[in-house]
C-alpha cells in the first residue's frame, strides 16, 4: 500500500508547516521590589538598607536565608528586623513574623516610616573625597605628604538604587499599617533559650545562606576609645551566598562598621583617620650606644 504524498498540487498545505520554532529568551516574572542579580541572575529583594544590600551582593535572594546575630542589648539587631519588615510592607509583600518575646503587632506599630522624596541618597555622597583647602589653617596639623591626598571613601552604595530609604526618627502610617498583610505567630518564653557552644552557633550558620554578626560598642572599651567615636558597633561578615557559582563573592573589604544618625542606619568601611597627636608612640631607644671597638659612656645616643 503506497504512502500519501505530500506537497503535491491541488492537494491542501497542511505539511508545509514546520515545527521549528524560535528559541526567545524567558521573560522574568516582573515582582514589585525585585530585581534580577548582576552576578548570577538570581532574583533579589532589598533588606531595607542600602549599605547591608552592598556587603551581601546587591540584596538578598529570594528563597535564602540571613541569619543576623544579636548584639548584645538586641537594638541594632532589631533595627536590621524593623528595616525589612518596612520594605516588604511598602512593597505590597505578604510577611510571616514569628516572635517569642514581643508581641509581633508591637513590632509592626514600630517599623520607620518611608521617605517619599529621594533627599536620603543625596547623602551618599557625604563620604566622596574633596580637595583640601590650603589657605584653611586646619590643613596644617597634617602632615604634608597626606593633604593632597583624597579622603577614603567609606560609604556603601551601588550605581543603581534598589530599595528604598527610611526615616527611624519617625513611625509608619498606621493607614500604611492597616493595609499590609502580614501573618504572624506569638509564643512567649519566660527563659529565653540561650547557648554559649560555638559547635551549635557554627552548625546555624552553615545552615544559612548569608550570615553577619553585629558587635555593639554599648558597654564595652570600644565605647570611649576616640578612634571609634564616629561609629556605635562593628559589622562582622560571617558567610556569604553561593548560588549558581563554587564560591561566594568576595567583598572588597571586610572591616565594616555601622552608625545610627538621627533618622537613619548606615553600614560604613570602617576607617581609621591617621594620628595628629602631639605624643606618637615610637619605638624606644637604647639607653647606651657603642662605638666601633669603644665602650659606651654616659646617657648619650651616637650620632653618625
Amino acid at each position: 500500500m503506497a504512502a500519501p504524498v505530500r506537497g503535491m498540487a491541488g492537494s491542501p498545505s497542511i505539511g508545509n508547516t514546520t515545527s521549528f520554532q524560535k528559541k526567545t529568551r524567558s521573560k522574568l516574572v516582573s515582582i514589585p521590589g525585585t530585581r534580577p542579580s548582576v552576578q548570577n541572575g538570581q532574583l533579589l529583594v532589598s533588606s531595607g538598607v542600602s549599605s547591608l544590600d552592598y556587603v551581601i551582593g546587591g540584596g538578598l535572594a529570594v528563597g535564602t536565608l540571613l541569619l543576623v546575630e544579636e548584639d548584645c542589648y538586641d537594638s541594632y539587631s532589631r533595627m536590621l528586623l524593623k528595616y525589612f519588615l518596612a520594605e516588604g510592607v511598602v512593597c505590597g509583600h505578604e510577611l510571616f513574623l514569628a516572635s517569642a518575646r514581643d508581641h509581633p503587632d508591637e513590632i509592626m506599630q514600630e517599623l520607620p516610616s518611608p521617605i517619599v522624596d529621594d533627599v536620603a541618597g543625596m547623602k551618599i555622597s557625604e563620604g566622596q573625597s574633596q580637595p583640601s583647602d590650603p589657605e584653611n589653617p586646619d590643613t596644617m596639623k597634617i602632615a604634608w605628604r597626606y593633604q593632597n591626598q583624597p579622603r577614603v571613601q567609606t560609604a556603601l552604595a551601588s550605581s543603581v538604587r534598589f530599595g528604598h530609604y527610611y526615616d527611624v526618627s519617625k513611625t509608619m502610617e498606621p493607614e500604611l499599617q492597616q493595609a499590609a498583610k502580614c501573618h504572624s505567630f506569638y509564643q512567649l518564653q519566660e527563659t529565653p533559650v540561650t547557648t554559649g557552644s560555638r559547635a551549635v552557633m557554627g552548625r546555624i550558620i552553615r545552615l544559612s545562606d548569608t550570615a553577619i554578626a553585629l558587635e555593639s560598642f554599648r558597654g564595652s572599651e570600644k565605647e570611649t576609645n576616640p578612634l571609634y567615636k564616629d561609629y556605635h558597633g562593628l559589622l562582622h561578615v560571617r558567610q556569604l551566598p553561593r548560588l549558581n557559582c563554587l564560591s561566594s563573592e568576595v567583598p572588597d573589604t571586610k572591616d565594616l562598621a555601622f552608625k545610627l544618625k538621627r533618622k537613619q542606619f548606615t553600614i560604613e568601611r570602617l576607617h581609621l583617620p591617621p594620628d595628629l597627636s602631639e605624643t606618637v608612640s615610637r619605638v624606644s631607644k637604647a639607653e647606651l650606644a657603642a662605638g666601633c671597638g669603644s665602650t659606651a659612656m654616659g646617657n648619650k645616643h651616637l650620632d653618625f
